[in-house]
Formats: C-alpha cells, sequence, structure tokens
C-alpha cells in the first residue's frame, strides 16, 4: 500500500473553508439587508421619464 492514496492538498482545503466562511457571511449580510431594507410587496413605483414641455 502506498501513502499517496491518502494524501491532502492542504491549501486548497483552506480555500474551500475560507470560501465557505465568506459565502456564509455574505448570505448573512443579505438577509439583514433585505430585512432592513424591506419594500411592501405588493406596491411598485411608477417609472420616472422626462417631465412633458408645456406650451
Amino acid at each position: 500500500m502506498s501513502s499517496d492514496d491518502k494524501l491532502i492538498d492542504f491549501s486548497a482545503e483552506r480555500g474551500k473553508r475560507i470560501h465557505d466562511l465568506h459565502e456564509k457571511r455574505l448570505n448573512e449580510m443579505r438577509q439583514a439587508f433585505e430585512r432592513a431594507l424591506s419594500m411592501p410587496k405588493g406596491r411598485k413605483k411608477a417609472a420616472k421619464g422626462k417631465p412633458k414641455k408645456k406650451r
């Protein structure tokens, strides 16, 4: 049996963990902003266009 079968790339594993931690923090921040800035669901704002010229 060779020892090559169970080698672990620690830098790759660390990168995955760090990515997961950042992703978790990002999702928490998104949820916090959604709660803080939640808009009423039934209402839509009218699109603002150019004001019409008065003659």
